[in-house]
């Protein structure tokens, strides 16, 4: 029997890459889908290669349940990349976009958009080098708008502003899930992702040494060179976000291209569909860890936590803990709620509960919540950009539910089914 990862949908009718591909990969929302014949191309398009939680863990090599010990372990523990090669796997030519087949993904889009586009550059002061995923686009052959919020690369953009200086950038497309994976975890800005990445990778990493700059990327089928502008900036917008709404449009950098390196054999350019499972869990799933651990500082006995896809792997949480006293769960709500200010709603439940089963979760509420003593509502409180309902101001309703058994009482909550 083939695993999950092994399964493939490959499609070799003509499909064309604007709205067409995007309503196909719409309708094999957890498969990974490969369109081999794209209209007007001659690079297929891949994508859903991360877009179940079994894909991830297999490729970081551990079951569902351990991918945030696992991460933890490899942000924790980096290992410094030892292993580099030239370009002489790939055909390089001047930048064209209109080579690659990017996708236009809805009807109200601002256009074509590279999703799975890892962007990587050094900070200006420091040397020290960032690999993120943003959301690019295309707004000629040689020329893109990124999306930057205020994280790293943003960091690194502004104080390239501040010395007048573009900033130099590659964008990595296709590539390893592992590196993919390692790319969104949230890290400190002097620390580089790659070697999270080679803490993945058991210490093998290699990575691609840049023509004209020093970057060292991740081994990808398309990689492009270029600076992000620091003087020039156009609206960049609409776009489909996690939450399945249009996000609003803003003025953002302009990234001017120059080089563009295609793998010699097989390319493949990879796109992530816009709200789909593997944009969902691609920037959420890595907060889990952080979420983890702030919890484990207060409560040591945290058992797991999960960003719900139900909750667009963004605003729902549900957290597993072993309760020690009557009040651990409403220390665990709150601690839950600042380790990740965009999350909205929280559940904590105990360790007989499969956090991954909106069903069991359900249940839990069902028969271990009473609404006025376990039911916590912080109106106000700064939410998520992304949350429709929130208010002008940034602010929203957060609630906090212990889904747990009351500790004395175990014997009322036993499960029947589970202990015969």
């Amino acid at each position: 029997m083939k695993s999950e990862k092994d399964v493939v949908i490959e499609i070799d009718d003509e499909i064309n890459a604007k709205y067409e591909a995007g309503n196909i990969l719409r309708k094999h929302p957890k498969e990974t889908v490969l369109l081999s014949n794209i209209k007007g191309y001659d690079i297929p398009v891949v994508s859903g290669i991360c877009n179940t939680r079994e894909k991830i863990a297999n490729s970081i090599n551990c079951d569902v349940n351990e991918i945030t010990e696992k991460i933890i372990e490899a942000t924790e523990n980096p290992i410094k990349v030892s292993n580099f090669k030239n370009l002489d796997e790939y055909v390089s030519i001047k930048a064209d976009l209109s080579k690659l087949p990017i996708l236009t993904h809805y009807k109200r889009d601002g256009g074509a958009y590279i999703t799975a586009g890892v962007v990587i550059a050094k900070d200006p002061e420091t040397g020290v080098q960032n690999a993120s995923i943003h959301r690019m686009l295309v707004i000629g052959n040689k020329k893109l708008a990124i999306r930057l919020v205020p994280r790293n690369l943003f960091t690194y953009y502004k104080k390239a502003e501040k010395i007048g200086k573009d900033l130099e950038i590659a964008i990595a497309i296709g590539m390893d899930p592992a590196i993919l994976l390692a790319s969104t975890t949230s890290i400190s800005i002097d620390e580089d992702e790659m070697e999270v990445a080679n803490a993945f990778k058991n210490g093998e990493l290699e990575l691609v040494e840049c023509e004209e700059s020093d970057l060292k990327v991740p081994d990808a089928d398309i990689i492009i060179e270029g600076k992000i502008s620091v003087k020039e900036k156009v609206k960049e917008g609409p776009f489909v976000d996690l939450t399945d709404t249009y996000d609003v449009i803003r003025d953002q950098p302009v990234i001017n291209l120059s080089t563009m390196h295609i793998k010699k054999e097989n390319p493949m350019y990879h796109a992530i569909l816009p709200a789909g499972f593997e944009h969902k869990l691609l920037q959420g799933l890595p907060q889990e860890p952080r979420i983890f651990k702030a919890i484990k500082n207060m409560l040591p006995t945290v058992k797991n936590v999960v960003l719900t896809e139900g909750g667009c792997c963004w605003l729902h949480a549900v957290v597993s803990i072993n309760k020690q006293t009557q009040g651990d769960a409403k220390n665990v709500i709150m601690a839950a709620l600042s380790a990740h200010p965009s999350l909205k709603h929280v559940v904590i439940v105990d360790e007989d509960i499969n956090i991954f089963d909106p069903q069991d979760v359900e249940y839990a509420i069902a028969t271990r919540v009473k609404g006025d003593d376990d039911i916590i509502i912080i109106p106000k409180a700064r939410g998520s950009s992304l949350d429709p309902v929130a208010l002008p101001d940034g602010t929203t309703t957060k609630i906090g539910v212990d889904a747990t058994k009351s500790l004395g009482e175990e014997n009322k909550f036993e499960r029947v089914s589970l202990s015969e």
